[in-house]
């Protein structure tokens, strides 16, 4: 797994230009913490404000079309996000999944098409409460994961993050118990060197997300397998951002 931690802020459908100020805020205080990568994910219409304001922190996309271009109407090519100043882009996050119907299929050709266009993919993945109390959450989020991933990845590290995020528990309060999320990080772990080979895999980072706060982020990031956090609400500030981005270089510490 690779060294350093990695830290991703979603902001959603959060954030208009007076939110720079978090941003700048978030990237002066990244430059000290060099052990942890970070990087922010914010609305469409901020990717290349907050390209231009910061230094040290990734700037990313929260999805992509398939397509290179065409006739649809409000969507964004990946070459677009990538113009703008986006260097990865999160795809399949349970919220498009649902609210927009995103299937495997789809998602597996918007990854293809951000990778095209020379940006980073950051899969995301995860169960229902009722398909974990049924027994069935790791052998779920690994099929769904297979049918997503790109294929065919020469050098993935470079290219992939994987982030699990339990459906239950986004936005909610909730999380998993720590076992859980090992259990579930191993799992994943072994899809991917299933996919492209033991050394390859070991350097892709996979993330946890759901409920991330700077309460639990040290003992969830100390958890076998977890390379890092994908934040939702607590990314939305510099103060309860920073909060994890510190846990995280407190767990390389150790």
């Amino acid at each position: 797994m690779a060294d350093r931690p990695y830290i991703v802020g979603n902001w959603k459908m959060n954030g208009t230009r007076a939110m720079l100020s978090e941003a700048r805020a978030i990237d002066r205080s990244s430059q000290r913490l060099m052990k942890v990568e970070v990087a922010l994910a914010p609305p469409f219409t901020l990717i290349h404000a907050v390209h231009r304001e910061v230094e040290q922190i990734g700037v990313g996309a929260q999805d992509c079309h398939a397509a290179e271009e065409g006739a649809y109407t409000g969507d964004i090519s990946a070459a677009m996000v990538a113009d703008a100043g986006a260097k990865f882009v999160i795809l399949g996050h349970s919220e498009r999944r649902e609210n927009h119907g995103e299937t495997n299929a789809l998602l597996r050709e918007k990854s293809a098409a951000a990778l095209e266009a020379g940006m980073r993919v950051i899969m995301c993945c995860g169960e229902t409460e009722e398909t974990r109390d049924e027994g069935k959450a790791e052998s779920f989020v690994t099929r769904q994961l297979k049918a997503s991933l790109p294929e065919n990845l020469e050098n993935p590290a470079d290219v992939l993050t994987v982030a699990y995020e339990p459906i239950w528990a986004i936005g909610t309060g909730r999380t998993p118990t720590v076992d859980d999320v090992a259990s579930m990080h191993k799992a994943i772990r072994a899809l991917l060197v299933d996919l492209y080979g033991e050394e390859q895999a070991d350097e892709v980072r996979i993330l946890y997300g759901g409920s991330v706060k700077p309460e639990n982020a040290k003992e969830l990031l100390s958890a076998d397998e977890v390379g890092g956090a994908l934040v939702g609400g607590a990314s939305l500030t510099a103060e309860s951002f920073l909060g994890i981005v510190l846990a995280a270089a407190e767990v390389q510490d150790q």
